[in-house]
C-alpha cells in the first residue's frame, strides 16, 4: 500500500467555519502537485455535546440565548458567516436551520469513514443543515443523507438503531483534548504541523508543502549503489 502523508481534520457539522474551512482547504489542495499522496481524515467535536434538538428554535435566538448576546448581535453573526460562505462558493440559509444534536451524525460520519466515505458524508451533512435546513438529528433524514454519500439503508438503519460508532466519537474528542484543540475546524499535517480556523486556501497550500517536505525526509529511501557483495542468492563462501 502507498504511504501517503496524512492531515486529520477535527469538525462539527453544526459549525459554519468548518464547512468554509473544508472548501478553503479542498481550494488549496487542489493547487498542490502531490494532493494524491495525501489522506484526509475526519474527526468527530462537538460544539455542544448537551444541546437539545429543537425543531422550532430559531437559529438567531439559539445563538443569542447560548452567548448571552442580542438578537441584533447573533444575526450580524450569521451576516459575516454567510458572507464568508458565499466567498468561499458557499449558500448559508440561517433562516432555515434547524437547531439539532449532531451526535447522531458524527456516528453517521464514523460508520462512512469504515467504508472510505467520510469526505461524502461530512459534505452531505454539512449542506443538509447550512444549505438545505434538514434536522440531522432525525434518522430518516441522516439515512437520506447517508444514502446520499453512498451508504447503504439497512446498514444506515441498522446503526442508527443501537450504539454503532459511539466509542469512536468518544474517542475523537478526547484525542482533540489531549492535543488541546479547543475549536474547530482544525487541521493536523503528518502529526507536525497545524492550521486553526477557516483559514485561506494560500494558508493551507503552504502549509501542505512544508509538512510534505518533513513527509518525504521522513519516508526517504536510500540510494544505493551496489558493488561486489554477498548474499543468501548469491553465496560466495
Amino acid at each position: 500500500m502507498e504511504n501517503k502523508m496524512k492531515v486529520d481534520i477535527w469538525s462539527d457539522v453544526r459549525c459554519p467555519f468548518c464547512y468554509i474551512g473544508k472548501r478553503k482547504f479542498e481550494a488549496g489542495l487542489e493547487k498542490f502537485p502531490h494532493k494524491d499522496q495525501v489522506e484526509v481524515t475526519w474527526h468527530s467535536f462537538e460544539l455542544d455535546p448537551t444541546m437539545k434538538t429543537e425543531t422550532d428554535m430559531n437559529a438567531c435566538d439559539y445563538l443569542a440565548e447560548r452567548k448571552g448576546i442580542s438578537r441584533e448581535q447573533a444575526r450580524q453573526m450569521h451576516q459575516h458567516a454567510s458572507l464568508m460562505a458565499s466567498e468561499a462558493g458557499l449558500q448559508f440559509n440561517f433562516d432555515q436551520a434547524v437547531m439539532s444534536n449532531s451526535f447522531n451524525a458524527h456516528r453517521l460520519i464514523q460508520m462512512a469513514k469504515t467504508k472510505g466515505l467520510g469526505d461524502e458524508a461530512e459534505e452531505q451533512l454539512f449542506k443538509a443543515h447550512f444549505t438545505n435546513g434538514k434536522n440531522i438529528d432525525d434518522r430518516e433524514t441522516l439515512v437520506q443523507i447517508g444514502v446520499a454519500a453512498g451508504l447503504d439503508r439497512e446498514e444506515l438503519l441498522n446503526m442508527l438503531s443501537s450504539s454503532a460508532f459511539e466509542t469512536e466519537v468518544r474517542q475523537d474528542e478526547l484525542d482533540a483534548q489531549t492535543i488541546g484543540i479547543r475549536g474547530v475546524p482544525f487541521f493536523v499535517f503528518n502529526n507536525q504541523f497545524a492550521v486553526s480556523g477557516a483559514q485561506g486556501s494560500d494558508t493551507f497550500l503552504d502549509t501542505l508543502k512544508k509538512s510534505f517536505k518533513a513527509f518525504e525526509k521522513e519516508n526517504q529511501k536510500l540510494i544505493i549503489t551496489e558493488g561486489e557483495s554477498c548474499s543468501p542468492e548469491r553465496n560466495c563462501l
